[in-house]
């Protein structure tokens, strides 16, 4: 081989927003440099090519998806003596993820090397017991095993040449090629030195307890399987929405909405603030505190405009500003002193937890009534003792403040299945 042969990574995506900037920073930060990417994308529905597009990469389409007509499309397109193959949501450690992933593969009878993937600390543990059983620590050479995995594989293309991917098998397409490479009597590598991290498992079991005590156990032999702060906030683009309606409230002489502004800007995560409101005054006035500034057209200062189509609208002209976002916090100027570190506690629980939306919330103590068509009732019972009521009543003011990720505000739905909560003892405090 080449003393320096071109490498060339294929990542296969659908809807990989939440994951490909990531994915392809920690490429670009690699200490080996000659390589190309080509994305074989399923089409997306979210930003993936858009990311793809920002990179400069080349974007080979793909209708009907299949594992291994996906891959073979993919080498088709490229240059490159090596191939890698990397999941989208895949990444890698370190910056010596291609070196220690294509080495040896300059030896002869090495046809193709996988590394070691890695759980994420809020992986399912099924996902947890899965990897760190299948991926450990110490290297093999694999002579009759046909194990192989394409979400962080390598491989070179002459043989590939020679033996292409099976474009019928829905799954295990990288196990069935292993098979016949092995055949021919070259080696597989397992090398875990060349390793990335994957939220995803590769089996499924039911059993959940068994799983845990199974996962409990692997994590205190190999505590260092994962970085606890892999997505560390400080790093991620994090900007927040501020929305504002009507004439600027005040008190002795000072506009109330520079408490909020102040309070964003305290956050250790928050980089660009921008103000959106329906009064020109209002923009004008605020400008000079915030990043950008946003005069809402006369469709969006009906009082039936919903929150979402407003920050739908402030999202698109922010990425029209080149200002794009990992996680968005929106907030308005209705509750000036918020709780201490409020907006960087919804941050935290979004990342520690993996979740796609973070809502303040607060128990409702007084009696809940709720007025139908006239007829009013009565929800909780105020009068029983609080030390055995069965169910405990939150309300969760969106105008408080929350956390959210783009693809959320993009579609105007917010699915309540992946949220959290930040509990606020008093909301005007």
């Amino acid at each position: 081989m080449k003393k320096n042969p071109l490498v060339s990574i294929i990542i296969r995506t659908k809807n990989e927003e939440r994951w490909l900037q990531q994915c392809l920073e920690k490429i670009s930060q690699q200490s080996y440099r000659n390589f190309e990417i080509i994305i074989v994308d399923n089409e997306s529905k979210d930003k993936t090519t858009k990311v793809a597009k920002e990179h400069k990469l080349k974007i080979v389409k793909i209708k009907k998806f299949l594992p291994g007509k996906a891959i073979n499309l993919g080498i088709s397109k490229s240059k490159g003596d090596i191939i890698i193959c990397l999941s989208a949501h895949c990444i890698p450690l370190d910056n010596f993820w291609i070196k220690n992933l294509i080495k040896d593969l300059s030896k002869k009878n090495v046809a193709a090397i996988y590394g070691r993937q890695v759980p994420l600390p809020y992986s399912t543990p099924f996902d947890k017991r899965d990897l760190l059983n299948t991926f450990g620590l110490d290297k093999k050479i694999q002579k009759k095993d046909s194990f192989f995995h394409n979400a962080n594989s390598a491989f070179k293309r002459k043989l590939w040449n020679k033996i292409k991917f099976d474009e019928r098998a829905i799954n295990i397409e990288d196990r069935i090629w292993a098979h016949n490479i092995l055949k021919l009597g070259y080696h597989i590598v397992y090398e875990p030195n060349a390793s990335v991290y994957h939220y995803h498992g590769i089996h499924q079991n039911l059993d959940e307890k068994r799983c845990l005590g199974v996962v409990n156990i692997l994590e205190k032999l190999d505590n260092k399987f994962v970085d606890k702060n892999f997505e560390n906030p400080s790093n991620l683009k994090i900007n927040a929405i501020l929305l504002q309606k009507g004439k600027l409230a005040s008190y002795k002489n000072q506009y109330l909405i520079n408490h909020t502004i102040s309070n964003l800007k305290k956050s250790k995560y928050i980089k660009k603030i921008v103000f959106t409101s329906d009064s020109d005054f209002a923009v004008k006035t605020v400008s000079k505190h915030v990043d950008l500034s946003i005069f809402r057209k006369k469709e969006l200062i009906s009082s039936n405009t919903d929150i979402l189509t407003i920050c739908k609208k402030t999202l698109e002209h922010m990425e029209k500003k080149k200002i794009f976002s990992d996680i968005l916090v929106i907030t308005t100027d209705n509750y000036p002193d918020r709780q201490k570190k409020f907006y960087d506690r919804l941050i935290n629980k979004m990342i520690k937890n993996n979740l796609d939306l973070v809502l303040a919330r607060f128990e409702q103590h007084g009696t809940l009534w709720k007025n139908e068509n006239g007829k009013i009732e009565c929800l909780n019972n105020t009068l029983t003792p609080k030390s055995i009521r069965k169910t405990k009543y939150f309300t969760t003011p969106f105008s408080y403040g929350f956390a959210v990720r783009p693809f959320s505000i993009r579609k105007t739905n917010i699915d309540y299945y992946n949220a959290g909560f930040v509990n606020v003892k008093d909301p005007n405090r």
